[in-house]
């Protein structure tokens, strides 16, 4: 309450106050009040020049500014003169306009008025000299007029009139014309008369008639399609089965189908374009579908029954309903070879149709975009012709015979893989035997021909069957024949080669060198196989990309998702690969490393000046060592592929740096014993690099590493490598395996080991 009072007393009258904080309080605050004004002072005072300056200049400009008034004021009259004028000049450019309007429109009325009585002489004297065409023009510029319009257009004219009298023979004149037209080109089309038919033809449109020419001409069009196909069609049952051509013989009758379809559309759509104008090729093209329909379909049927496919197609799937389905056991199933030329004219046949079907759509298409009619009357037209391309009895027909096929390609592909299994041979001087190439031979072949057929389903479902073969049938025999292990003992190459060859399969301990062989060749087939599939793959990918294009770019992600699904095979290759190089590094590696290592303990690496010197000379491990690995890789160097070979050697570098490493922290060494290590290590790693694409160094980073730490000449020493910033070494051992290894040195104490710190 006290410091509020006394706040209230600073704000009131100076003279007032009593204490010493409160005039000191008020002093304070009349001395920041002074310092403002002072401020705001000197601030008028710095703008004082400035203000004085623009006070002059809007002195001098007084004068000037009654000029602009007045100025002002003479132009805003003349505005207002100007717009009266402009109102006024407007309203009678109106006038003249409505005027000008309506005599266009009497000097139209009285044209048509004399267009009429021209259009009515002109019609009678063209049917009597039978000049249709003339007639036709006449009657078309009549039906541009508006009869309503023309009696109007004399006030006097009445029942009876001459425009009456005229109206009426120009409607006798429009239905005779009619009546003869249609009767001439009927006449035509039962003579075949072309040069009558395309002349009553161009006269159907000036009659209005468009849909109805466009009828009885599909009509003499189609009796051309049909007789074409019959000729095609009797040909093609002609021709003797010893043919070249014979195996092709209804495709090329269906080719020739569409071929005829093709040309009459190229001839005839710039008469229709011409003549009825654009986006009535749909309608025409309607009928001569139909047409083309039904020729196909008899070629089709043909084709059916003279190639047995409704009977091979029911043989093939009752073998894969079988529930013991075992390609070597079955005997009553069908031939493949007698579906191989059966299946290469089932693709030509789908092939063909969709090349068919695609010069229709584009001519369609083409036409539909050159009218000039709104998007959803264009959209409808486009979705029409889809509808009538998916629809139609041909492309039915088409999807029965793909069904069909991919079946008895599949059965096909199957059936000719599982014979190239069981027919393999191994070849002397060939590193995989015969069944990879054959089978992936078969493969190209089939996933090619099913591309070939213009059909993305039937691509798609051809991959999807060579991905589940390569996955479970083959990838199964390969790893069948790995599962059994690489046998131990002895191998003799030209025995083993001797026995395949007299058609020997090993079956038992005896015939341990044919195991051999197989397993090794089994293993270069897994390697090969893998290249293949990604070989396969590329090769399918320019395939498909002509197929996607063809499409329009439709369905490229399903493509895709079917090419992709050959990549991941090669995965499950490789696990099959690294299963079987893990086989044989358990059988023949590691079994005959150790006892090759074990002679390192018995060679003594605490040696002296004359030992060093002697070992130098005759080297009592490594030369014999070296010599050994040499001896057991060649075995294998010429019955593996490089890439095999190189993974060989990798498998044996891992076990002998395994074997070397527990051998050397169970010996001891003295400093020449130490560079004796260092030397035997060196010559190890410089063979293993010699015979081997891969790198090997970084497997023997443990080992230099104990070379560099046994050559050391003082414990101490350890310390100016050791450290992840000092250096010059990344360690692969642990501080305690640096301390065990420290400890192998007779001369180093312990002492000095355990003080070190790292």
């Amino acid at each position: 309450m006290a410091a509020a009072t006394s706040s209230e007393r600073v704000g009131g009258s100076v003279e007032n106050l009593t204490e010493i904080s409160e005039i000191q309080t008020a002093l304070v605050k009349l001395s920041k009040e002074e310092q403002s004004v002072t401020d705001e002072i000197d601030m008028l005072l710095d703008h004082h020049g400035h203000l004085e300056a623009k006070m002059n200049s809007l002195h001098r400009m007084g004068p000037n500014l009654q000029h602009v008034s007045l100025d002002a004021k003479k132009l805003s009259g003349m505005i207002g003169c100007t717009s009266e004028l402009a109102e006024n000049v407007s309203s009678k450019v109106r006038q003249l306009d409505l005027a000008k309007s309506r005599v266009q429109s009497a000097i139209q009325r009285v044209n048509d008025i004399l267009d009429l009585k021209f259009c009515t002489d002109g019609v009678q004297t063209a049917l009597q000299s039978e000049d249709y065409e003339k007639a036709a023009g006449h009657i078309h510029r009549y039906l541009t007029l508006d009869e309503k319009v023309l009696k109007q257009a004399l006030p006097d004219a009445r029942e009876g009139s001459s425009i009456d009298a005229s109206l009426k023979v120009l409607h006798e004149g429009e239905q005779n014309l009619k009546a003869l037209v249609r009767k001439k080109l009927d006449q035509a089309i039962s003579s075949s008369d072309r040069p009558s038919v395309e002349r009553f033809f161009k006269i159907f449109p000036l009659l209005n008639l468009h849909e109805e020419g466009l009828t009885k001409f599909s009509t003499y069009l189609q009796a051309q399609i049909v007789s074409n196909a019959r000729e095609h069609l009797e040909i093609a049952s002609s021709v003797d089965s010893s043919d070249r051509r014979a195996g092709v013989l209804y495709a090329d009758a269906l080719t020739n189908l569409f071929e005829d379809v093709g040309k009459i559309i190229e001839v005839h759509q710039p008469l229709v374009e011409t003549y009825y104008g654009p986006g009535k090729l749909l309608t025409l093209i309607e009928s001569l579908q139909k047409e083309c329909d039904k020729q196909a379909q008899k070629i089709i049927n043909k084709f059916v029954e003279q190639r047995e496919f409704s009977r091979k197609s029911q043989q093939v799937q009752q073998s894969f309903n079988r529930t013991t389905y075992k390609s070597s056991n079955v005997h009553d199933k069908l031939d493949p070879r007698d579906l191989d030329v059966l299946l290469a004219e089932c693709t030509l046949l789908n092939a063909r149709t969709e090349l068919y079907l695609r010069f229709i759509r584009r001519r369609v298409t083409s036409d539909i975009e050159v009218c000039d009619e709104d998007g959803p009357v264009k959209e409808e037209r486009l979705s029409c012709l889809e509808r009538m391309l998916r629809d139609c009895t041909l492309s039915r027909r088409m999807q029965e015979i793909i069904g069909s096929y991919i079946v008895m390609e599949e059965y096909f592909m199957r059936e000719t893989v599982m014979k190239a299994v069981n027919m393999d041979i191994i070849e002397p001087g060939t590193h995989t035997s015969s069944m990879v190439d054959d089978i992936f031979f078969i493969l190209k072949k089939c996933t090619r021909r099913a591309v070939s057929s213009g059909s993305v389903d039937c691509a798609c479902a051809m991959l999807n069957h060579t991905s589940t073969l390569l996955e479970s049938d083959y990838r199964d025999v390969l790893y069948g024949k790995l599962r059994a292990g690489f046998p131990s003992g002895s191998f003799d190459v030209g025995q083993a080669y001797s026995m395949l060859q007299q058609g020997r399969l090993p079956t038992s301990t005896s015939d341990t060198n044919a195991a051999k062989l197989e397993f090794l060749t089994t293993l270069n087939n897994v390697e090969v196989s893998i290249e293949y599939t990604q070989t396969l793959k590329k090769s399918l990918v320019d395939e498909c990309a002509s197929l996607v294009n063809q499409n329009g770019g439709m369905s490229k992600d399903k493509l895709d998702m079917c090419l992709n699904e050959l990549t991941t095979h090669t995965h499950k290759f490789k696990d099959v690969l690294e299963y079987g190089l893990s086989q044989l590094n358990t059988s023949a590696i590691k079994p005959r490393i150790k006892p090759m290592v074990d002679v390192f303990l018995s060679t003594s690496h605490n040696i002296s000046e004359e030992e060093f010197s002697n070992y130098e000379a005759n080297d009592p491990f490594v030369q014999d060592f070296i010599m050994n690995l040499e001896q057991l890789l060649n075995e294998f160097k010429d019955l593996l592929t490089s890439s095999n070979y190189d993974a060989l050697v990798s498998l044996l570098t891992n076990e002998v740096t395994v074997q070397l490493e527990k051998a050397v922290l169970k010996s001891v060494f003295n400093r020449l014993g130490g560079l004796q290590f260092d030397k035997e290590l060196r010559s190890l790693v410089g063979y293993l690099t010699s015979v081997t694409q891969w790198t090997i160094r970084d497997k023997f980073a443990r080992l230099t590493q104990m070379a560099t730490i046994l050559n050391l000449d003082r414990v101490t020493e350890i310390l100016d490598y050791w450290g992840s910033n000092s250096g010059p070494l990344t360690w692969r051992l642990t501080p305690a395996e640096v301390r065990q290894v420290l400890s192998l040195r007779l001369d180093f104490r312990s002492e000095d080991i355990k003080r070190l710190k790292l």
